[in-house]
């Protein structure tokens, strides 16, 4: 895991960087093994950001199934590289992968997509096409406000 410093990597619209922004990379094989990895991260941020229970498990799930979403289609020897951005009351989530070009489009269609959308506040997916000798590359990003233990 990598930490990134907050004043270089992370979006900043004001003249100062925001010191209460923290940002974390993982970089792992794509394979269903490293998942469980993943999701517990997720859910160590959601605990460390005071989330409620129910919040921290919503997170939890969401990362894991965005996670096997991302492995089913993912390119032979690809990497999944997910991103946890910690903002105040928030975890912002973007996991890519190298797909082949035969690779299902986006599963945005889903049934496992619509369960995604019920367990974060926001969802999207991107796509990058294929250039001459690379991978397409799709990112799907998830976001979810913090209930926090007080606020229950």
């Amino acid at each position: 895991m990598t930490y990134v410093d907050s004043g270089c990597s992370t979006p900043n619209h004001g003249s100062s960087p925001d010191e209460s922004v923290l940002s974390f990379e993982l970089h792992t094989a794509a394979s269903t093994v490293a998942i469980p990895t993943i999701r517990t991260v997720a859910a160590d941020l959601a605990a460390r950001a005071d989330f409620d229970v129910d919040s921290i498990d919503d997170l939890r799930m969401a990362v894991d199934d965005l996670c096997a979403m991302l492995v089913r289609i993912a390119a032979a020897d690809a990497t999944l590289h997910c991103r946890f951005t910690v903002r105040h009351e928030r975890i912002e989530v973007a996991a890519e992968i190298d797909v082949d070009d035969r690779a299902d489009p986006l599963p945005t269609g889903s049934f496992a997509w619509r369960v995604l959308q019920c367990l974060a506040d926001e969802v999207g997916a991107t796509s990058v096409p294929a250039e001459p000798g690379r991978h397409a590359r799709v990112c799907i990003t998830l976001a979810k406000d913090a209930v926090t233990a007080s606020q229950t």
